[in-house]
């Protein structure tokens, strides 16, 4: 039930409108002049539909003193000129009188549908804001100082941004943060996995294409860097991005411009490009798998986040960060973890890092059933050798091994009993990951 706000001078179409609008299930006040309405307490309403000529102030005046409500313009000299004054100051539409009963109630729901998707934006935000916290992300270890010193530095800059880190690093918590401390936080940020996409699909997704230029395409469509226009544009795992798209998107860094398939015409745009991948891009360079020239435009600024386990100083306030927000997400009361469990936590090897941790957060307040965790609601599976690597378990090695050692002991030892789908949980990494990292590191499947 929405609250709405008449004034209107005229009683026969003050009582006409408020029984029309009670009808309609909303809760309605009828005043006859502004003086009247401001003592009703004007910001207790979703709606206010006030004639423009009154007694005393005009109804326009309401416009700024009722704000942010929005305000509905009636009048009976239907000028273009009156409309445009009444827009120009901020109504959110206006009306002609007389009007017929339907399109009063057309204008009173698009009104009101407004105000309520604005509304439902404004909550996002702040359960964004709430869950994300960009603007103080966690970390007091020197590689996140150093992290969120070059965030602070490139942030208000219109730079292309190359974020580097293994996959559940954050760069896309990196991306949000860089936008929301620049010129263009109150514009869009558009996020594209690159990954996610078809190989003959992500063109038309990021430059858009034109009605009839491929089978399937019956409109046209505008694509998301033309969305993302005087915002910013975050193209996650850059490289899994054609040759082809990658010609497309040199045009656009290069010449602030986008053609959409099937056109001949260019648009001007004017986008911030940040970009994000776990890859070695030169060795895709040395490879012919990216394109040097775009390489070189894309690393203007280069941002590495540091992997988990060379961040075990945060590990404790990450944690505790991850677990209120699962708390309120699954509708838990607060809960704590034991110091057991934060030892577990800061002796395992993370190698899925920040998002494993979530994951494995979560699930220890789902199956929690007391108010601590404990270390065994963790559930790690490969305890014995993530927690104390011992050298008869690892080839009889009795030195730190490095990360591609671990991979590939890890690996050996446990593929016998797990499938590839097993194995990439037990490792919090995807499929994909470890199909690059066997062949990488020459790691046979197992027959």
């Amino acid at each position: 039930m929405s609250h709405i706000l008449i004034v209107e001078d005229e009683p026969i179409i003050r009582e006409s409108l408020l029984r029309l609008l009670e009808k309609q299930g909303h809760s309605v006040t009828a005043t006859s002049c502004v003086a009247d309405a401001i003592e009703e307490s004007i910001h207790g309403y979703d709606l206010i539909i006030s004639d423009i000529r009154l007694p005393g102030e005009p109804g326009t005046v309401l416009i700024t003193q009722a704000s942010p409500i929005p305000v509905l313009i009636m009048t009976s000299y239907s000028t273009v000129q009156s409309a445009v004054d009444a827009m120009k100051q901020g109504a959110i539409d206006y009306i002609s009188k007389p009007f017929n009963h339907d399109e009063m109630l057309l204008v009173v729901d698009r009104a009101l549908e407004k105000k309520n998707i604005e509304r439902q934006n404004t909550i996002l935000k702040q359960e964004v804001a709430r869950d994300y916290p960009i603007d103080g992300m966690i970390g007091n270890c020197e590689p996140m100082k150093k992290v969120i010193d070059l965030i602070n530095r490139v942030a208000p800059t219109d730079a292309t941004v190359l974020i580097l880190g293994e996959t559940g690093t954050g760069k896309e918590l990196v991306a949000r943060a860089i936008h929301a401390q620049s010129s263009r936080k109150n514009n869009l940020l558009i996020t594209v996995n690159c990954a996610a996409f078809a190989e003959n699909l992500i063109e038309s997704e990021l430059f858009g294409h034109e009605k009839g230029s491929f089978t399937g395409a019956l409109k046209l469509k505008k694509g998301l860097i033309e969305a993302a226009n005087d915002g910013t544009l975050f193209l996650d795992e850059i490289g899994e991005l054609p040759l082809e798209a990658q010609a497309n998107l040199l045009r656009v860094l290069q010449e602030n411009e986008v053609r959409r398939v099937g056109s001949t015409k260019t648009i001007k745009v004017n986008v911030r490009i940040l970009i994000a991948t776990h890859k070695n891009l030169k060795k895709m360079v040395a490879a012919n798998l990216f394109r040097e020239d775009l390489y070189y435009r894309l690393n203007v600024f280069e941002l590495s986040l540091p992997p988990l386990r060379d961040r075990v100083k945060d590990i404790r306030q990450l944690a505790d960060a991850i677990l209120t927000k699962m708390c309120r997400r699954i509708h838990r009361k607060s809960i704590k973890f034991s110091e057991e469990a934060y030892e577990k936590l800061k002796h395992y090897h993370w190698p899925g890092n920040v998002r494993e941790l979530e994951n494995v957060i979560e699930r220890a307040v789902i199956l929690c059933i007391s108010k601590t965790i404990q270390a065994n609601d963790l559930g790690f599976t490969l305890t014995s050798v993530i927690d104390k690597p011992n050298t008869e378990t690892l080839n009889g090695l009795d030195h730190p091994l490095s990360l591609d050692n671990y991979f590939i002991n890890v690996v050996k030892q446990f593929q016998p009993q797990f499938n590839e789908t097993e194995l990439s949980k037990i490792l919090g990494i995807s499929r994909k990951n470890l199909w690059e990292r066997r062949l990488r590191l020459n790691i046979p499947a197992r027959e």
